[in-house]
């Protein structure tokens, strides 16, 4: 039975790592990163909706008085 060779396995397991390297730096240096981040003005905006100036309230069959 033939003995395995690993006589090339840390040149290749090198240049695997080396490779994963170069691809992630690159994948990361496409990011783009703004230097000073500045807080946006949080203001409330009103939106008028219809149900607003009306009063509603939804009653429960289990609130409701025994008859």
């Amino acid at each position: 039975m033939p003995q395995l060779d690993t006589s090339t396995w840390f040149i290749t397991i090198l240049a695997t790592i080396i490779t994963l390297f170069i691809l992630f730096q690159l994948k990361i240096s496409k990011h783009i990163y703004y230097s000073s981040p500045e807080t946006k003005s949080m203001k409330s905006l009103k939106y008028s909706t219809p149900w607003e100036t009306k009063w509603t309230k939804i009653y429960s069959p289990l609130s409701l008085p025994l008859q």
